[in-house]
């Protein structure tokens, strides 16, 4: 009588999965899950087919890890202002198993290590607030995608981790302080709004040597209530950092001279910085640092979505 009940319990739990491609998070127990961690652990490994995951309504407080395995997961909100994905962990925290600090990419709310990812109208938050390191969202995974989604936090908010991996972020809201957009993924940012709330440094590419293309911001706003002249467009992380603005609008947060060397000469010479028509009061071309570039029309067109994308359609 047990290997019966057990196949029963078996199939019930799979038929989700194995039918409809999707499954339902909801914390009032009226979905397949209460927690969005438990519905992850549930995707079957190596998945062909994309599987839905629909995140209710709610503030759902959980450190979560999306193993390398378990491939093409669509994560789905109903609105990203009331479907929010949230932890407090910071760079300094101590873990207990160790005795030591977890570190940046130890402080993330959520890791995604699977290719094959997308999110749409979700919200991805560190509320440790303003100490130091604490990242919202970790993407190692390779095409990896986010519509209408927001990535809350401060320093080192969404970290673009994966080595030779492609991204895409279409109409987001990102915000932050310090280096708050960085790593070494080649991802482009369409249409979204990125808010500097202290002073900073938007951007923080470590782009590698033998990657053409590092973060593109195509018609993008970047703004926020910043004091004026407190912000730099970017930084490089590591020498090869690449970072370019198509026609995106500026505020007045923008520092004239608008990218910043690291205190290393040497990286003027490595780092590739350049804009297309930035608009706006912090567009001031004629006060960037002279070792950027200003492009010309002929180079921006060689800045398309599906070139510096290599082909990949999302959800494709």
């Amino acid at each position: 009588m047990k290997f019966p009940l057990f196949l029963g319990l078996l199939l019930a739990a799979t038929t989700a999965w194995g039918q409809a491609h999707r499954v339902v998070v909801a914390p009032d127990g009226s979905g397949d899950y209460r927690t969005v961690q438990a519905a992850f652990d549930a995707v079957p490994a190596s998945n062909a087919d994309w599987l839905t995951i629909v995140i209710k309504p709610g503030t759902y407080k959980e450190k979560l890890t999306l193993a390398k395995e378990k491939t093409h997961v669509r994560l789905l909100g109903e609105d990203a202002a009331r479907t929010i994905l949230t932890f407090d962990d910071y760079n300094q925290r101590i873990d207990p198993a160790t005795g030591k600090n977890i570190g940046t990419s130890g402080s993330a709310s959520v890791h995604l290590y699977a290719d094959d990812f997308t999110a749409e109208n979700i919200t991805f938050e560190n509320s440790a607030g303003p100490v130091g390191q604490a990242v919202a969202a970790w993407v190692g995974g390779n095409r990896s995608s986010f519509r209408h989604c927001r990535f809350l936090g401060f320093q080192d908010t969404l970290y673009t981790f994966g080595y030779g991996s492609h991204q895409l972020y279409d109409d987001c809201y990102i915000e932050g302080t310090v280096d708050f957009i960085f790593g070494s993924s080649t991802a482009w940012f369409e249409n979204c709004h990125v808010v500097g709330k202290i002073g900073g440094f938007f951007t923080a590419a470590s782009t590698p040597d033998t990657v053409r293309y590092g973060y593109v911001f195509h018609r993008c706003r970047i703004d926020g209530p910043a004091p004026a002249s407190t912000f730099y467009l970017g930084r490089p992380w590591r020498p090869y950092a690449k970072t370019v603005f198509l026609e995106c609008q500026l505020g007045a947060l923008i520092r004239p001279q608008g990218w910043d060397e690291w205190g290393k000469e040497s990286n003027k010479q490595t780092a590739y910085y350049a804009e297309y028509k930035s608009s706006g009061p912090g567009a001031n071309p004629g006060a960037r640092a002279p070792w950027t570039h200003q492009l010309t029309k002929a180079e921006a067109k060689t800045y398309t979505q599906t070139t510096v994308l290599r082909g990949w359609q999302p959800g494709k």
